[in-house]
């Protein structure tokens, strides 16, 4: 059961990030174009000036307020009990907003986020709505991502916590999602073939129905025209954090002691999938490591040292080979599959996303017509 780093090649001098990637280039120096395309980003999305970081950030909550008022609340904030949109949460409410937390529950939530989850919205008091999936449903689309052999099994749970919070802002007539993403810790560019589009809605609806899986009913879903729709009726998505001068460990200590928050040892381990997922089956089967793209963000930061990052990167992901016999053990079992059928699928070869119906092309002529439009 034990792997190490997914293969890789020659690496930044600068970064970690390596020839995994399958579009990375070296300077002369022996630094990538990875980091250095992320530093032309962090600097056109972040303001360093502490004045004018606040007063972009006052002009946010002033539109959050006017548009929210006389309703319930003023804005949505999606919630996955990790450390990134716990902290938006908190935020916004010591920032006087008047948020509505939402929680995708798909089925494979770890204990300890839902204990981080419950702690958070008792302890800042607000309204909490979970939208829970189907199991079965769930676990058939699962399936038939599986058996397509596409990298991104987890679009369908991008793809549904997306949607959530878009139909729970409309549901309530607000404007505004309050995200937990941001350009300091995730800001460097996805390479190309280690994720699919996320607002994919037609590529889920044809490998569910290519391969056996149920229909939508409590799968909520969001595609082009979904989001083209939401955009117009003026539904935005704000990365809140990039609001704020924000370190991963100083929010980190901040949930910790002032708000009952346990840790997780590795990103997105708030869900038992996900890393198992991120942690086993993308270095396996496709031979993607997405910890590379997370440490050489930090590394950027100066939150995380490249002799650490790269000392991490010589075991596997995932806390400890106990962790991982244990939550493969915990997936056998969820999914009702045997070891021999894990093996199977680790085994075959990879089919991209787009040898299935799609929305991809549809997408980059959408987003390319609406830059033209604005000038």
């Amino acid at each position: 059961m034990t792997d190490g780093p997914a293969r890789g090649g020659r690496i930044c001098t600068r970064c970690v990030m390596d020839e995994s990637a399958p579009d990375i280039r070296f300077d002369d120096l022996g630094i990538c174009n990875y980091c250095t395309e992320y530093l032309v980003t962090r600097d056109r999305y972040l303001v360093s000036d502490p004045e004018q970081r606040q007063r972009r950030l006052d002009a946010l909550l002033d539109r959050v307020r006017r548009d929210g008022r006389g309703k319930r609340y003023d804005c949505i904030v999606g919630i996955s009990g990790g450390v990134d949109s716990s902290w938006a949460l908190v935020k916004a409410v010591e920032l006087g907003l008047r948020p509505l937390a939402v929680h995708m529950d798909n089925g494979w939530n770890a204990e300890l986020a839902q204990n981080n989850i419950a702690n958070l919205v008792r302890g800042l008091g607000v309204d909490l709505v979970t939208h829970v999936i189907d199991w079965r449903e769930y676990r058939g689309l699962m399936e038939a991502f599986f058996a397509a052999d596409v990298l991104d099994v987890e679009l369908l749970y991008d793809n549904a916590g997306i949607a959530v919070n878009f139909q729970q802002a409309s549901r309530y007539g607000l404007h505004h999602m309050l995200n937990g993403t941001n350009v300091a810790t995730e800001g460097m560019r996805m390479p190309p073939g280690w994720n699919w589009l996320k607002y994919d809605k037609r590529n889920i609806k044809a490998i569910s129905r290519r391969f056996g899986g149920p229909r939508l009913r409590t799968f909520p879903s969001i595609g082009t025209l979904d989001f083209i729709s939401y955009h117009s009726r003026g539904l935005r998505w704000h990365s809140f954090l990039d609001y704020f001068e924000f370190r991963k460990e100083d929010a980190l200590r901040l949930l910790s002691d002032h708000h009952g928050y346990k840790p997780y040892p590795f990103k997105h381990y708030e869900s038992v999938f996900t890393r198992f997922y991120q942690g086993h089956i993308l270095p396996v089967k496709f031979g993607v490591d997405k910890r590379k793209l997370h440490f050489s963000t930090l590394i950027m930061n100066d939150e995380m040292s490249r002799s650490d990052a790269l000392e991490a990167l010589q075991g596997i992901a995932y806390e400890s080979e106990r962790l991982l016999r244990q939550d493969t053990k915990y997936f056998l079992k969820k999914m009702r599959w045997t070891e021999k059928k894990l093996e199977a699928y680790l085994r075959r070869p990879e089919v991209p996303h787009d040898h299935y119906p799609n929305e991809r092309r549809f997408w980059e002529f959408a987003v390319g017509s609406y830059r033209r439009l604005r000038g």
